[in-house]
């Protein structure tokens, strides 16, 4: 039987994570806490309908619209030409949220620079807000029931949060810059699973005919949007547990490099 243990050059990054993870859970029981993260949420919610947008693209798809509202909820408008398309980028959102964030996990695990993930996320929510937020409702303004409000907003919050991420990226200290990653990792995939408990509700036999990702899965399959979220929720524990045992755990001595450089 192999035997893992904590390796002592993870304990710094490990320290720094749980700080991250003590903040998210202290700002959810802190009244009008909400607003202190609210750019992380609008960060999450562009992985989220990036996903989508991603999936979409890679399945042979193409994408109409993507806007993000102002309740931090988002709306991929995509074409699919199959169902295993429909089928991968319904699941796209909330697993690729969780991949996103067990990612930035091993990145930091791995000693990758800080401010080059934060400049390629940056890159990543601009990229994503130029070409579907602005240019592709644009192009299908008569095919796509996207108001210009919904557009306005989606340009308006990518853009600030590009320019504040690549601000962070290029202004901020290296252990401030690790941090922000930390608790962008650690945003990422609580949020994932706290949406996954949201959608896991409006998906039970009790509650309304709410419009979510699992109803799209249960409307292509047949398969009960409940099912879907226990499926996703099993996916996501899966990477996650995958990923906090590359970040944390150390087997027969291997040691990688300290990312916190001054």
């Amino acid at each position: 039987m192999k035997k893992y243990k904590v390796a002592e050059d993870a304990k710094p990054q490990i320290y720094l994570l749980l700080i991250a993870t003590v903040i998210t859970i202290a700002l959810w029981f802190i009244p009008y806490a909400d607003y202190l993260v609210y750019p992380i949420r609008l960060f999450v919610t562009f992985i989220h309908e990036g996903s989508h947008v991603l999936a979409a693209l890679l399945t042979g798809g193409s994408v109409e619209s993507l806007s993000v509202s102002p309740d931090t909820s988002g709306l991929v408008m995509f074409r699919y030409d199959s169902a295993i398309s429909q089928l991968i980028t319904s699941s796209a959102g909330y697993l690729g949220t969780t991949a996103f964030g067990v990612l930035l996990l091993v990145l930091i695990r791995r000693a990758y620079s800080a401010r080059i993930v934060l400049a390629a996320s940056a890159g990543f929510v601009g990229l994503m807000t130029i070409l579907f937020g602005f240019l592709a409702p644009l192009w299908n303004v008569f095919s796509t029931n996207v108001s210009f409000g919904s557009v306005a907003f989606t340009v308006v919050s990518g853009a600030i949060l590009t320019v504040g991420l690549l601000a962070i990226a290029r202004y901020a200290s290296a252990r401030a810059a690790q941090f922000a990653m930390s608790f962008l990792a650690v945003q990422c995939i609580l949020n994932a699973l706290f949406d996954l408990k949201t959608v896991f509700y409006a998906s039970s036999p009790f509650a309304g005919a709410m419009q979510t990702d699992a109803l799209n899965m249960a409307n292509a399959t047949g398969l009960p949007a409940i099912a879907w979220v226990f499926i996703w929720i099993g996916i996501s524990v899966l990477m996650i547990s995958i990923g906090l045992r590359v970040y944390a755990v150390n087997q027969k001595g291997k040691q990688y490099d300290l990312p916190f450089e001054d």
